[in-house]
């Protein structure tokens, strides 16, 4: 059994971050962890989080410093490594490098909406969901960049979220305009921004707005899901609405699953065409069947 420690490299809070892991034991890492001093709020599901200024000490310890492919590859041998997609609370440090490529210098910012996509309540619409949307942009945009009106407008589709349709993308939208002015961006992105936001209400971009489109696609790319990732959509979205008994919730599901079929298109770009479009008709038709 041995302690792995990868080089500071990843930005937060001012400074940078390493990833501590076991190969063998989370008892292992928390005795290790606890006897360096580290906090429990540092453990995150598979690995903790410790800053640069612990990295000689932490070595002078018993890590064993790696290159960050090889703590991976370490980490992925041990069998402990839980997948970044699957857990949403272990999301921050990727979450935090995208924002950092889109509005850098706004970390009280980022904070906030950290805080938002991780409420309790949420199961769906969460963490993970933010993280799918913006994977699915980079799909759709490939090596060129998503414009960043897209990219925070993704960030505040569902910032607000009490399960309200409508309502939640317009306060959602209200709340990008806000803070995104007091941020200092130009009037103009931060109309774009509300506009685009206000668009994930009924999904339906007028013909010809790229930018729409984009966003359109990319949050509804969880359609286009395999079978299982299907599966477990439908369970997180039901877990959202725990509040509404099941009769409720299932006519509430047909209205979603009619408006979604009649949709033409229900992809706008071609490349979501491409990936989503025969899958997700399958598995919206699957949802009609008795």
């Amino acid at each position: 059994m041995a302690i792995y420690l990868d080089p500071p490299l990843w930005p937060a809070h001012g400074t940078h971050f390493s990833h501590l892991v076991s190969d063998a034991s989370l008892a292992e890492l928390h005795d290790f962890a606890a006897a360096a001093g580290i906090p429990e709020r540092a453990f995150d599901g598979d690995h903790y989080d410790v800053a640069e200024a612990r990295y000689s000490s932490l070595v002078a310890a018993g890590a064993i410093p790696v290159e960050g492919r090889i703590l991976v590859r370490k980490l992925i041998a041990s069998g402990l490594r839980i997948p970044a997609r699957r857990r949403s609370g272990s999301l921050k440090l990727p979450l935090l490098t995208r924002w950092n490529g889109t509005l850098p210098g706004h970390d009280a910012l980022f904070l906030d909406l950290l805080d938002r996509w991780g409420e309790e309540h949420r199961k769906y619409h969460g963490r993970t969901h933010l993280l799918a949307v913006l994977e699915a942009l980079d799909l759709l945009t490939g090596p060129a960049k998503p414009p960043r009106t897209v990219l925070l407008a993704a960030w505040f589709h569902d910032a607000v979220y009490r399960g309200v349709a409508g309502q939640d993308e317009e306060e959602s939208a209200r709340l990008a305009e806000d803070r995104l002015a007091h941020a200092g961006l130009r009037p103009a992105e931060v109309e774009e921004v509300g506009r685009l936001v206000r668009m994930t209400a009924d999904h339906r971009p007028e013909p010809g707005d790229d930018d729409a489109a984009l966003l359109s696609d990319a949050d509804l790319s969880v359609l286009g899901g395999t079978p299982a990732a299907y599966a477990r959509y439908l369970a997180a979205v039901r877990e959202d609405f725990a509040h509404i008994g099941n009769d409720d919730f299932a006519a509430g599901r047909a209205g979603v699953v009619r408006h979604l079929l009649q949709l033409d298109p229900l992809f706008h770009t071609l490349r979501g065409r491409e990936l989503w479009l025969e899958p997700a008709r399958r598995n919206l038709k699957g949802e009609t069947q008795p």
